[in-house]
C-alpha cells in the first residue's frame, strides 16, 4: 500500500545538496514544498549550503523565514557532495527521505511518481533518467562510468547516477555512509542492494542546466573519481568477496 493511503499519514523529509546554486534553489524549494503538501501534511523540506560562495545561502535563510516547514543546514567550507549527502540524512526526521540535487536537472514535482511507487514491498524507489539533457562529452563519460560500476559492483539497477531517489529512513539503521565525494551515491547503492533492500525505478525527466557549472566534469575531478571508485571496488567487492575455503 503507497505510504499516501496510511490512515496515519506517512511523514516525508525532502533535501538538497546545494553548492552555488543561487539561480535555482529558491524555484526547487518551493516546487518540493508544493508537490509535498499533495502527499502529506508531515514534511519538511531541508537545504544543505556546502560551502556556497554566491548568493545561496542568504537565498535559503531568506526561504527558512518564509516557510515554517523549510530548514538550512550550513556547512562553513565545502565538504563534497558526499559530506553533503551525509548532512542531509543526518537531519532528515520523517519516515520516507526524498532527495534530488539544488541545480534543477530534476523537476521536485515528479516526486509524487515515486512517492505513488513506494509501498509495503519497497524500501526504495530510484529513478531513472528517461533521456539526458547533458553535452554529448557528458553523456558518453556518464554512459561509460555507468557501464563500468554496474559491471565493477553487480549492481543491478538501471541507473546508478540518477540523483533523484525516495527511500525509507530505516534503511540507515542499517546502511552507513561514509565517502564525502561523488562515489557516496555508488557505494550507497552498493550497500542497500547488498543489504538485501527491495528496489523499485520510476522514469523521470532530466532537464538541461540553466544555471552554474558541473563540478565534476574536468579532467582532475573525473581522474580523482576514478581512483575513489577503484578504492571502493576494493573496499566493497575485493575485500568482502568470500574466499574458497580448502578441503580438510
Amino acid at each position: 500500500m503507497p505510504p499516501k493511503s496510511s490512515p496515519t499519514p506517512a511523514g516525508l523529509s525532502v533535501f538538497f545538496p546545494a553548492y552555488n546554486d543561487g539561480g535555482t534553489i529558491a524555484s526547487m524549494v518551493v516546487g518540493a514544498l508544493l508537490a509535498a503538501r499533495r502527499l502529506t501534511p508531515d514534511h519538511e523540506v531541508i537545504v544543505v549550503n556546502d560551502g556556497s560562495r554566491d548568493v545561496t545561502p542568504q537565498l535559503l535563510d531568506e526561504l527558512a523565514r518564509a516557510y515554517p516547514e523549510v530548514r538550512i543546514v550550513h556547512h562553513e567550507g565545502n565538504r563534497g557532495y558526499g559530506g553533503a549527502l551525509r548532512s542531509g540524512f543526518a537531519a532528515a526526521t520523517k519516515e520516507y527521505v526524498f532527495y534530488t540535487d539544488g541545480d534543477a536537472q530534476y523537476d521536485p514535482a515528479e516526486m509524487v511518481l515515486l512517492w505513488e511507487r513506494m509501498g509495503e514491498g519497497v524500501d526504495l524507489v530510484n529513478g531513472y533518467k528517461i533521456s539526458r539533457s547533458d553535452p554529448l562529452h557528458r553523456i558518453v563519460i556518464g554512459r561509460v562510468y555507468h557501464y563500468a560500476v554496474k559491471l565493477l559492483f553487480g549492481l543491478r539497477v538501471r541507473d546508478v547516477d540518477c540523483d533523484f531517489r525516495l527511500m525509507r529512513r530505516s534503511i540507515f539503521d542499517r546502511v552507513r555512509l561514509t565517502k564525502n565525494s561523488g562515489v557516496i551515491c555508488l557505494e550507497m547503492m552498493k550497500k542497500i542492494q547488498d543489504a538485501g533492500f527491495r528496489i523499485a525505478e520510476v522514469p523521470v525527466h532530466h532537464y538541461h542546466r540553466a544555471y552554474g557549472k558541473s563540478q565534476f566534469f574536468n579532467f582532475r575531478r573525473i581522474a580523482r573519481t576514478a581512483a575513489d571508485v577503484m578504492k571502493l571496488w576494493l573496499e566493497l567487492v575485493v575485500r568482502r568477496a568470500p574466499r574458497d575455503v580448502p578441503t580438510p
